[in-house]
């Protein structure tokens, strides 16, 4: 088993199914576009393992607790990862995270996004550590489509497997 692998394994984590499209959308654009030694990871919500959209959907601060929202972003990140290994075929070819742009579905006057993202970074740094996970962050306050609490984008690099 891969090394990122098994350490979800070790964390009792697992990559959800590919995203459940609800069927009034199209959604034609790539989860993940690979070029060259960079793979560009599209805006992902927090699934279940079956790829359905997980709850608790709506406003951070109003709706959803922060903490709930630390949960979403951390759901967030297992996408994104479900995402790379189906495109990469192996988690281990991510030699470097470098950016993610966070969205935070805020109520209004809730400005702690920082916080609510938080998830999402932790456990890219526990998988991959500093020197792997690190990685230049974004965090706004915004609406969010399907009213998710938590939207991510990321980049990162990888071997010319």
């Amino acid at each position: 088993m891969a090394r990122i692998e098994a350490r979800l394994a070790d964390m009792g984590l697992t990559l959800p199914a590919p995203f459940q499209v609800p069927a009034h959308l199209k959604f034609p654009f790539a989860w993940v576009r690979a070029r060259g030694n960079r793979a560009f990871i599209s805006g992902h919500i927090a699934q279940n393992a079956d790829g359905t959209i997980a709850g608790p959907l709506g406003k951070v601060g109003a709706d959803v607790s922060a903490e709930e929202g630390y949960a979403s972003a951390r759901l967030v990140a297992l996408a994104h990862l479900g995402s790379l290994k189906r495109a990469l075929g192996d988690l281990d070819r991510v030699t470097a995270w470098l950016r993610v742009f966070a969205m935070v579905n805020v109520a209004p006057g809730f400005n702690e996004t920082p916080r609510v993202t938080n998830g999402y970074s932790d456990l890219i740094l526990e998988l991959y550590g500093p020197e792997i996970g690190m990685h230049a962050r974004s965090s706004i306050g915004m609406m969010l489509p399907l009213n998710a609490p938590v939207n991510c984008e990321a980049e990162v690099e990888i071997d010319g497997g």
